[in-house]
C-alpha cells in the first residue's frame, strides 16, 4: 500500500486506531463501545476528525505546540526539500539547518550562545540535568549534583524527568525516583501557604527556596529547576519580586538556574520567551513543543557560554567533554522548520499579536469570572491562560475533576477544544487551560470563550 494523505478508507483508519494504537493519558476501556477519536486534517486553527467534524483548537494539538497553526505549507515544503538533500547524520557532525537555527535561535536570546539538539521536551530536560551532574563532577567533586524543582511545575515524562515534576499523581506509581531531586514550595499567589507573608509574597515565594537550599547543605545543590510560568500544573504566574529574589538567591549560593520552556517558548505569552518578561538570566533554557510547531521532531538545551566551556578540554581529558548523544539531535527536519517557523513569526507579527489578543483573551475571561461566582482566579500571560473552578470564593474550596472533565466534553460537543488540568494533582485538576495558536483572532476569542460561557451556563 502507498500511503496518501488525502486517501484513506475512514472506517478502516478507525478500526485500526482502536484495535493497535495505544493513545497518551487516555483509559480506553470505552473505546470498547465507542469510537476513538482520529484527527486526519487540519487547517489555521480547526481541526477535522474522521468522522467529518470540525473543531475550533483552542490549546494548539492539544498540548502547546502548533503554536503557527495548520497546514503550513511553506514549513512542510522546507522540511521536503531538506529531507531529500540530507536528511540525517548525528549531531557529532553539523548540518545545515542545525546551524543556521542555531545562531537564529541565540540571537533572540541575549546571554546564551550554544544550541544542544534533541527529540523532546523530556529529553532536553535530561540533557539539562546531565550537564549539572558532569559539572559536579568536573567542578566540585561530585557534591554539587542535586537538582531543586518547584511544586507544581512539570519537566518531562521520563522517570528522571518525573523525578523533577512537581505533580503527585502524573508521578504517581512511576517510583522510586531518581535520588538527588529536591522539591521547593510552590508559589501560586491564589492558594499561598498559610504562613506566607501576603504583603510580599513573590520575596516570601522565593525565601522558601534558600531555606530548602540551607537545608539540604548550599554545597550540594548544583541547579535550580522552574517553568518560567507554570503551565500544566494550574497556568501559574509568579507574584512580583518572584524571579529578582530568585536570582540572588543563585549567585549567592553559586547554583546554575535552568529555565524550562518547552511550554512558553517562540512566542506562547508574547514574547520569545516567557523569563524574558522578568529580566531574568539564565544559564540553561530548555524547549520543544513550539520551536517548530509539530510540523517536526525538536527541542533544544540552549546554555551560556560559560557553562559550554566547562566542558572544552584537551584531547587527552577523556571523561572531560558532555558525552552525551541523542540519535534524531541529528535530523534535519526539526532546525528546518524550525527556522521556517521562527520567520512565519517574525514576518506575521505574531509576538503583538498574541499580546493584543491575550489582553482580550483576559478580558472576556475576567467578565465571564464576574458572571459565573464558579470562577476564582483567572490567570495567565499572552496567549496563556486559566481560571480555577472553586465550590465557594471564599474557601477557595476546588471543584472535582468530574466537573472541568464535563465543561471540556461539552465545548468539544459545540465544536471548541479545550484544556484542563489532568490528573496532576490529588485535589487541584480544576483549572480549565486555554493555548490558541499564535494567530488567532478575536473572532477566534470570541467562539472559544462563548463555548465555555455554554458550558458553565448548562453544568455550573
Amino acid at each position: 500500500m502507498t500511503y496518501n494523505a488525502h486517501e484513506f478508507d475512514a472506517k478502516e483508519v478507525v478500526g485500526n486506531d482502536r484495535d493497535h494504537v495505544w493513545h497518551h493519558i487516555t483509559q480506553h476501556k470505552p473505546f470498547e463501545n465507542a469510537d476513538p477519536m482520529v484527527i486526519v486534517k487540519g487547517e489555521g486553527m480547526r481541526v477535522w476528525d474522521a468522522k467529518g467534524n470540525e473543531y475550533l483548537d483552542a490549546v494548539s494539538g492539544a498540548v502547546w505546540t502548533v503554536n503557527v497553526g495548520y497546514g503550513r505549507t511553506e514549513i512542510a515544503d522546507a522540511v521536503r526539500e531538506q529531507l531529500v538533500t540530507m536528511n540525517y547524520f548525528a549531531q557529532t557532525a553539523g548540518n545545515v539547518p542545525a546551524a543556521l537555527f542555531a545562531e537564529k535561535l541565540v540571537s533572540k536570546m541575549p546571554g546564551m550562545s550554544r544550541v544542544y539538539y534533541s527529540n523532546s521536551g523530556s529529553e532536553a530536560n535530561e540533557k539539562a540535568f546531565k550537564i549539572v551532574r558532569q559539572i559536579a563532577q568536573k567542578k566540585y567533586g561530585g557534591k554539587k549534583y542535586k537538582v531543586l524543582f518547584r511544586e507544581r511545575d512539570y519537566h518531562g515524562t521520563t522517570i528522571t524527568a518525573l523525578s523533577a515534576t512537581g505533580q503527585f499523581e502524573r508521578k504517581n506509581q512511576y517510583g522510586p525516583f531518581t535520588p538527588g531531586f529536591v522539591e521547593v514550595p510552590h508559589c501560586c499567589e491564589y492558594r499561598p501557604q498559610s504562613d506566607a507573608d501576603l504583603e510580599n509574597y513573590g520575596v516570601w515565594a522565593a525565601d522558601q527556596i534558600e531555606k530548602v537550599i540551607l537545608a539540604e547543605g548550599p554545597e550540594t545543590v548544583g541547579a535550580l529547576c522552574l517553568e518560567p510560568i507554570t503551565a500544566g500544573g494550574g497556568v501559574i504566574e509568579p507574584p512580583r519580586g518572584y524571579w529578582d529574589r530568585v536570582q540572588e538567591i543563585c549567585k549567592k549560593y553559586d547554583i546554575l538556574l535552568h529555565i524550562d520552556e518547552v511550554v512558553c517558548g517562540l512566542g506562547r505569552t508574547g514574547e520569545w520567551f516567557g523569563y524574558q518578561h522578568y529580566g531574568v538570566k539564565p544559564d540553561i533554557v530548555t524547549m520543544a513543543k513550539g520551536v517548530a510547531s509539530g510540523y517536526a521532531a525538536i527541542s533544544c538545551t540552549v546554555t551560556t557560554e560559560e557553562v559550554f566551556s566547562a566542558f572544552k578540554e584537551d584531547d587527552d581529558a577523556r571523561m572531560g567533554y558532555f558525552r552525551d548523544i541523542s540519535t534524531f539531535g541529528g535530523c534535519t527536519a526539526g532546525p528546518a522548520a524550525a527556522l521556517v517557523n521562527m520567520e512565519i513569526i517574525e514576518r506575521e507579527n505574531l509576538l503583538d499579536n498574541v499580546k493584543i489578543q491575550g489582553e482580550y483573551l483576559r478580558g472576556r475571561l475576567n467578565q465571564l469570572q464576574e458572571k459565573y461566582d464558579i470562577i476564582g482566579d483567572v490567570r495567565g500571560k499572552g496567549l496563556f491562560a486559566g481560571f480555577e473552578l472553586v465550590k465557594d470564593r471564599e474557601t477557595k474550596e476546588p471543584v472535582e475533576e468530574s466537573l472541568p472533565m464535563a465543561i471540556a466534553a461539552h465545548c468539544m460537543q459545540n465544536g471548541v477544544i479545550i484544556g484542563r488540568t489532568n490528573r496532576s494533582f490529588e485535589e487541584f485538576n480544576n483549572t480549565i487551560c486555554l493555548s490558541p495558536a499564535l494567530i488567532a483572532t478575536q473572532a477566534d476569542i470570541d467562539r472559544i470563550v462563548d463555548a465555555i460561557d455554554a458550558a458553565l451556563a448548562e453544568l455550573a
